[in-house]
């Protein structure tokens, strides 16, 4: 049988899953330079492959246009290769489209260099489900689980080195046949690409091996959610590291702690897009390893914001090993919107010349009255709820801008409509079929 190699060119949508468009690798070259065709209700698709709602309609052309940076092209021993492109939404006459998630994460990058000097170190850490392993109680963090995956994670950690990425670590999680990658950290838009391709390689080597690796943000009601947490760090344009000072509150510079206070001000709304399916909220629950209150902690697993370790004895100095991670956010959501949120977050506490709240050492025996009047509010306890309070953010208007927001808003309330009479335990299987 006759075989031409295809490539495929995508977006991570707002649904958070890559779709697009394949075509003969023959015409790769003229591709990269024209695109590839899309329409802009492909926006819409929700993540059960139903268009719920469109504000686009049937009319319209827009063009995918591959970026060279993030191709992946990776032969296997079994089947086709991996061989795709992410791309940015543009109009026919090469403008950024307006509800482009990808350009929304640039433009809030570029605003950032423009109006502080700053760039953005980040990378994130992806939870998921692996089903070639055999549940076992006390398996968590255990050498056992670790050992039992078989070659799954080499063949992963080489796949992901392989695609351009430098991985960091692969480790059996807390949940039941739950593990989780880290990769190492990256400057700007790279960064969210690294997510997306990171995803699609859990996937692809999951299935090419007969298994099947979910990123759906909980199985069940009760159980153990996968979070995808998103670390990251404040440097100059020059490369030097500009997020720690040793001296000063939390170990934060004084110059870029503006960012981290714009940043748990708006905690709350920034959860529509970091957190963004029904199920997510499943996980936001106390005793789950998930942040329920909007609050910045020293080390602390159970804040939305934790100041992160520096180790003795690493390779890089303190001042480069320093970060904080966004804990907020699972697979559902799309990278490039979810740090896109958080930078925008961010410069505008650095408009605003905002400040951080004080240190609460004794934060876990404080009662809620008492977090309350120190200014700690909770998080949403639901997607609708997220989904309010992003849209009473005003500067989330500038920040999206006022047709993607609309459309943003649309696409999420059509997925909770789509969703409303079903019970918990079947909303955790619908995404878990999907993610």
């Amino acid at each position: 049988m006759q075989q031409e190699e295809l490539v495929f060119v995508g977006i991570c949508d707002l649904a958070g899953l890559v779709r697009g468009k394949g075509f003969p690798a023959s015409e790769l070259e003229s591709r990269l330079r024209q695109g590839v065709g899309l329409t802009g209700s492909n926006i819409m698709i929700s993540a059960f492959g139903t268009i719920f709602s469109s504000p686009f309609g049937t009319e319209g052309d827009l063009v995918m246009m591959p970026e060279a940076t993030t191709a992946v092209q990776l032969p296997f021993d079994e089947g086709a290769a991996e061989h795709f492109y992410l791309a940015d939404i543009r109009e026919l006459d090469g403008r950024p489209w307006a509800c482009c998630p990808r350009d929304f994460l640039r433009r809030a990058l570029t605003a950032l260099a423009a109006e502080t000097g700053l760039v953005v170190k980040s990378a994130f850490e992806q939870e998921f489900v692996h089903s070639g392993i055999e549940e076992r109680p006390g398996d968590a963090y255990s050498l056992s689980s670790f050992r039992r995956q078989g070659t799954f994670g080499e063949s992963l950690i080489g796949t992901l080195r392989a695609a351009g990425i430098t991985p960091d670590s692969f480790l059996p999680e807390y949940g039941p046949r739950q593990f989780e990658v880290v990769v190492k950290p990256t400057f700007g838009l790279r960064a969210a690409d690294e997510a997306v391709i990171t995803r699609e390689m859990i996937r692809s080597v999951a299935e090419r091996m007969g298994f099947r690796a979910s990123l759906a943000p909980i199985m069940a009601p009760d159980g153990i959610g996968n979070g995808t947490h998103l670390h990251f760090s404040l440097w100059q344009e020059d490369g030097t590291p500009a997020m720690h000072d040793a001296a000063a509150p939390f170990g934060i510079a004084p110059r870029v702690a503006p960012f981290i206070a714009g940043v748990l001000h708006h905690l709350p709304a920034p959860s529509a897009v970091t957190a963004s399916s029904v199920a997510s909220y499943f996980r936001l629950q106390p005793n789950r390893w998930a942040p329920v209150w909007a609050f910045l902690g020293q080390q602390d697993r159970g804040a939305a914001l934790r100041v992160c370790p520096i180790f003795p004895g690493a390779a890089d100095a303190a001042e480069r090993q320093f970060n904080l991670e966004y804990r907020v956010a699972d697979a559902a959501a799309c990278p490039y919107l979810a740090l896109g949120a958080i930078v925008w977050a961010g410069l505008d506490g650095m408009r605003k010349k905002m400040t951080l709240p004080p240190e609460l050492p004794a934060f876990w025996s404080m009662d809620e009255a008492a977090r309350a009047a120190a200014g700690v509010r909770t998080l949403p306890r639901s997607l609708g709820e997220a989904l309010d309070l992003l849209e009473a953010t005003d500067e989330a208007r500038d920040w999206f801008g006022p047709k993607f927001l609309s459309a943003y808003l649309e696409f999420k309330r059509s997925e909770i409509a789509a969703l409303d009479t079903l019970e918990p335990s079947d909303i955790c299987d619908r995404y878990a079929a999907i993610y």
